[in-house]
């Protein structure tokens, strides 16, 4: 009988032993995307993608008008899936309110003061995250800009005394935009600041779900920020301290999910090679970056035209390369996270042809295609930007408050580089490399 009952216990002892290594394996395969050598992988198999870029995906949930807000989401969401695309990147969230740099900033805003946010805000991107779950989507986010459109780090810097009110509201000129915002890499209380609002957004609890963010697979990677730019030479000691510092602190909080800075490449690192391979070989940056804008680098001269389109496309898979050969050397992934063209003739009128723009982003496709093929360091690409079923609006070049959100943020013309869901031919391009 003594025997009998010791057998007993052992079995149950073995079996409780049993299915707590069980629950132990399946609370591991949460489907977070992780990186290994040059690839990313979910649940261990490789993950390549093309995705795009949704700004304003966090947004729409919180739109009084169901039909522009969550129910344009879901559709649109609906609508991504089915053509393949499952990895969005997304604004957190804007800091402050009110003109700057001479343009609307995003509203409404995360942080409408000093140190005072808005959780109320967070809901909108607790409703997409949740949708993008459902839908196996994954959500790359972006904490903060260096530009002026949402916020960023001018708002940062005029809170701590380093811009007055006045200059910060005018349009500055592109050397005074360069001389104030390098100065956030030394402004101690502004860094400070960002890391409180950083704080804020990774303890959050997502109010649908229960999880708080920095248990969500949905989110694939925190970004540092919108295309963090040294500015200046003199900046940039103090810049790669920024980068190592903000890593370090979002890991001390966070250990589930991928971190990356956020950077345009060469051309937004002062066009210095040394400085994009030193500060992607920080262990802590998980995947490099770039973005590739042939309108703004004077690529081509006022509209992309069949005469200048190879020259663009040829400086573009050098680029490509070139950033390609030093993921390879740091053995991480590459993801060419925006790149946009506008349509034939520099439209903005969503009926206009996008032949060229669908020749350009087909070439950068196809060597994403490549590389997957190969399990290659060119792991994924999120075109600028998706513009869903909004439109622009007859006679009126810029965004206005209560317009639909587009794929061009309020700074830039509605229409510039929007891909609509309308847009066949530029889908077709997609779907076609896609199945390759």
């Amino acid at each position: 009988m003594i025997y009998f009952f010791q057998k007993t216990k052992s079995r149950i002892v073995f079996s409780i032993a049993l299915m707590l290594m069980v629950l132990s394996t399946n609370a591991q395969k949460t489907n977070f995307v992780k990186s290994a050598g040059h690839q990313f992988l979910i649940n261990g198999n490789p993950y390549y993608y093309i995705g795009t870029n949704y700004w304003y995906g966090g947004l729409l949930a919180l739109q009084n008008d169901p039909v522009r807000g969550k129910q344009r989401l879901l559709k649109e969401l609906d609508f991504l899936k089915s053509k393949g695309i499952n990895n969005l990147r997304v604004l957190v969230g804007s800091e402050g309110e009110g003109k700057i740099n001479g343009v609307d900033r995003v509203k409404p805003a995360l942080q409408t003061q000093h140190n005072v946010y808005n959780a109320e805000i967070l809901k909108g991107l607790d409703f997409l995250l949740m949708e993008m779950a459902k839908r196996k989507m994954y959500a790359v986010l972006y904490l903060s800009n260096n530009w002026e459109w949402s916020g960023g780090f001018m708002q940062y810097l005029n809170w701590n005394g380093q811009i007055d009110n006045d200059t910060l509201k005018r349009k500055l000129t592109w050397d005074e935009q360069r001389d104030y915002t390098s100065k956030f890499y030394s402004c101690d209380a502004c860094k400070i600041d960002y890391q409180k609002q950083v704080k804020f957004i990774l303890q959050h609890k997502n109010v649908y779900t229960g999880k708080k963010y920095i248990n969500e697979p949905a989110i694939m990677a925190w970004e540092l920020a919108n295309e963090p730019r040294p500015m200046r030479p003199e900046a940039i000691e103090a810049y790669k301290n920024w980068i190592a510092n903000a890593t370090t602190y979002i890991k001390s909080i966070d250990k589930n999910h991928l971190i990356t800075i956020g950077t345009e490449g060469f051309m937004g690192t002062e066009e210095n090679w040394d400085l994009f391979k030193e500060i992607h070989a920080n262990k802590g940056i998980d995947y490099l970056t770039i973005h590739i804008w042939p309108k703004n680098w004077g690529w081509f001269k006022d509209a992309p035209t069949t005469e200048n389109l190879s020259t663009v496309i040829e400086k573009t898979s050098a680029y490509i390369k070139q950033h390609e050969s030093i993921a390879q050397q740091l053995n991480k992934p590459l993801v060419i996270e925006e790149f946009g063209l506008p349509r034939d003739g520099h439209a903005f009128d969503p009926s206009s042809i996008t032949k060229l723009r669908d020749e350009y982003f087909g070439n950068i496709f196809s060597i994403w295609a490549k590389s997957r093929a190969k399990g290659g360091a060119i792991a994924g690409c999120n075109f600028w930007s998706f513009g869903g079923s909004s439109r622009p609006i007859d006679g009126q070049l810029f965004w206005k408050d209560g317009d639909d959100f587009s794929g061009d943020p309020p700074q830039e013309e509605q229409g510039l580089n929007s891909v609509f869901d309308a847009d066949q031919s530029t889908w077709e391009i997609i779907q076609t490399y896609l199945k390759k």
